[in-house]
C-alpha cells in the first residue's frame, strides 16, 4: 500500500513537471511561433526517471508525447496521434524513461551500498579502537555487545565465557526461561535455541562464534515474531553473526580477552599482596616509631650526642617507611576506585596549616614563607584527602631542594578557584619531566639514583585532588630553576555555604 501511494505521489509530481514544461512551450509557440521542439518534453521524462522511478517516468512520457503532438504536429492543438513520427516519439520517450529510471536505481543502490560499507567500516574501526583501549575482559565483552547490537539492530545481551563476576542489570532482568537456555548453550548441551520469555517475545540464544567459546553467549530479542517467520528471522541474524564472528577472529579478540583476564587477575593479586603486606608492616612500625620518639626525647639519651643522632635517624627512617606504606595503601585504594570523598566546608588556611604542621621537622632545614590571602571563601572538599595531596607536594619540595633554600607556600583566590601552591628553588623540571609528572611510578632520571622515592606521591595527590573536583598543575622554568606545583579547587559549590560571623 505504501508503494502504491509512493507511485501515485510520484506520478502527480511528474504530471506537474510536464505541466510546467507545457507552460514554457505555450509561451514559445505564442511569442516566437516555434513549431519544432518536441524534444523539450524529454526533460520532465529524464527528471522523473532519475528522481521518481519508472512508473512516474512513463506517465511523464505519455503526457509529454500527447502535449508535444498538441503543439508541434498537425493538426495543431489536437491530442490525436496518427503519424509514425508521433508514435516513434512515444516509443523514444518510453525508452528514455526506462533507461533513465534503471540508471537512477542502479546509482541509488550503489550509493546506498557505499554508504552502508562506509558505516560498517566506521563501526569496525571504532570497535577495533575500543578493543585496543580495553583494559579488562569486561570492557572487551561490552564492546562486543554494542558492536553486535549495531549489526543486528535489535536488543542484545552478551554473557561472557566465564560465569564469574557480577551480573549486569540487563542480564539479571531476563526471565528464568532465558537463563536456563543460556546455561544450556554455555554448557555446550546445545549450540543455539529459541525461547519464549513468557512476555510474548521470542529470543534467540546462541554462541557468538560456533568455533570459539571465548566470545561468549548472546541472547537476541527477536520481538513478537509469528511462528512461521521465526526461521527466516533467525537465518538473517545467523548470517550477520557469522560475519561478526569471522571479524572477531580476524581481530584476534580471543587473545585480547585472555590477555585482559590475565592482566586483571595479576593486578588483583598484586593489590591484595600490597594491601596485606602494608597492613602487616604498620603494626610493628608503629611500635618502632613510638619507641624512637620516646628515646629521642629521653633525658639520658639527650646527654649523649651520638645516641641522640641515632635515635633521630631511627625515627626519621621509620616516618619515611610509614609514609611509603601509606602511599602503597592509597595507591591500592585509587586502583580499586575506592576513593570516596567525605566533603565538608573548610577554610583553605586550615588545610595549609595542617599540612605544614605535620611536616614541621622535614621542613626545619628550609626557610618556609607563607603567602595566604585574607578572607578566602570556604571550599567544599574532603579535608583529609586534600591535606594529604598538599602534604605530598610539600614533601617533594623539601626533598628536591637543597637545605637552606626557600620554600614559599601560598593560598590565593584565582577567578572561580582557590589555588594552593608550593614553590621551591630546587632541581626543577625539564620539558619531558613536566609532561610526565603525575604519572604512576614516574621519577625523573636525573635524580632517581640520588633521591629515594616510589614515584607514587604526585600520582596519589593528583587522584585525591581530582576526586574533589580540582586539578593539579606543575610549572618550571627548566632544570635547576625550581618548581611550582599548584592545586586548583573550585569554591562555587552548594548554596548552603556556612556564613562566617564577624567574630570569626
Amino acid at each position: 500500500m505504501e508503494r502504491v501511494r509512493r507511485e501515485l505521489r510520484g506520478s502527480v509530481i511528474a504530471l506537474a513537471m510536464v505541466a510546467v514544461t507545457t507552460v514554457v512551450v505555450y509561451g514559445l509557440t505564442q511569442s516566437l511561433e516555434v513549431r519544432r521542439g518536441s524534444v523539450i518534453y524529454l526533460l520532465p521524462v529524464l527528471l522523473a526517471g532519475w528522481h521518481l522511478g519508472l512508473i512516474p517516468a512513463l506517465v511523464a512520457a505519455v503526457a509529454g508525447v500527447l502535449w508535444s503532438g498538441y503543439f508541434f504536429f498537425s493538426p495543431y492543438y489536437s491530442f490525436y496521434l496518427s503519424r509514425p513520427n508521433e508514435i516513434l516519439n512515444l516509443l523514444l520517450f518510453m525508452v528514455v524513461a526506462g533507461v533513465t529510471s534503471h540508471l537512477a536505481n542502479s546509482m541509488k543502490q550503489q550509493t546506498e551500498l557505499a554508504k552502508k560499507r562506509e558505516k560498517e567500516m566506521g563501526n569496525l574501526y571504532a570497535f577495533s579502537r575500543r578493543l585496543a583501549a580495553a583494559s579488562s575482559a569486561a570492557d572487551i565483552y561490552r564492546a562486543i555487545e554494542e558492536h553486535l547490537a549495531s549489526l543486528v539492530q535489535r536488543k542484545v545481551v552478551l554473557f561472557g565465557a566465564a560465569a564469574d563476576g557480577e551480573a549486569k542489570p540487563e542480564q539479571a532482568a531476563l526471565s528464568q526461561r532465558l537463563h536456563g537456555a543460556i546455561a544450556d548453550v554455555q554448557a555446550g548441551r546445545t549450540l543455539a535455541t529459541t525461547v519464549d520469555d513468557g512476555a510474548g517475545d521470542i529470543w534467540l540464544v546462541r554462541r557468538v562464534s560456533q568455533k570459539n567459546a571465548d566470545f561468549g553467549v548472546i541472547a537476541i530479542d527477536l520481538g513478537s515474531v509469528p511462528p512461521d517467520a521465526i526461521e527466516e528471522v533467525r537465518k538473517r541474524v545467523d548470517d550477520v553473526l557469522s560475519d561478526a564472528a569471522a571479524t572477531l577472529e580476524r581481530l584476534d579478540v580471543a587473545r585480547a580477552l585472555n590477555d585482559a583476564k590475565m592482566r586483571s587477575e595479576t593486578e588483583l593479586l598484586r593489590e591484595a599482596l600490597i594491601g596485606s603486606v602494608s597492613h602487616e608492616l604498620r603494626t610493628p612500625l608503629a611500635s618502632i616509631l613510638g619507641a624512637a620518639t620516646v628515646l629521642s626525647k629521653s633525658a639520658v639519651i639527650a646527654k649523649d650526642e651520638r645516641l641522640t643522632s641515632l635515635a633521630g635517624v631511627v625515627r626519621d627512617e621509620a616516618e619515611r617507611l610509614n609514609n611509603d606504606i601509606q602511599n602503597l595503601l592509597d595507591a591500592t585504594r585509587i586502583s580499586r576506585e575506592q576513593v570516596r570523598p567525605r566533603q565538608e566546608w573548610i577554610e583553605p588556611q586550615d588545610i595549609v596549616n595542617a599540612a605544614l604542621e605535620r611536616r614541621r621537622r622535614r621542613l626545619s632545614a628550609h626557610h618556609v614563607s607563607l603567602d595566604v590571602d585574607s578572607n578566602l571563601p570556604f571550599i567544599y572538599v574532603d579535608p583529609v584527602l586534600v591535606e594529604q595531596a598538599f602534604g605530598q607536594i610539600v614533601d617533594n619540595a623539601a626533598k628536591y631542594s637543597p637545605p637552606g633554600s626557600p620554600i614559599t607556600v601560598a593560598a590565593k583566590r584565582n577567578g572561580r578557584d582557590i589555588v594552593l601552591s608550593v614553590r621551591d628553588r630546587g632541581v626543577g623540571l625539564t620539558a619531558q619531566e613536566n609532561a610526565q609528572i603525575g604519572e604512576r611510578f614516574f621519577r625523573g632520571a636525573r635524580h632517581a639514583a640520588a633521591t629515594s622515592g616510589s614515584g607514587l606521591g604526585l600520582w596519589i595527590a593528583k587522584a585525591f585532588v581530582s576526586a574533589n573536583g580540582g586539578k593539579l598543575e606543575a610549572a618550571s622554568a627548566g632544570a635547576g630553576q625550581g618548581t611550582t606545583v599548584s592545586i586548583h579547587l573550585p569554591f562555587a559549590t552548594p548554596a548552603n555555604e556556612p556564613e562566617v560571623g564577624p567574630d570569626e
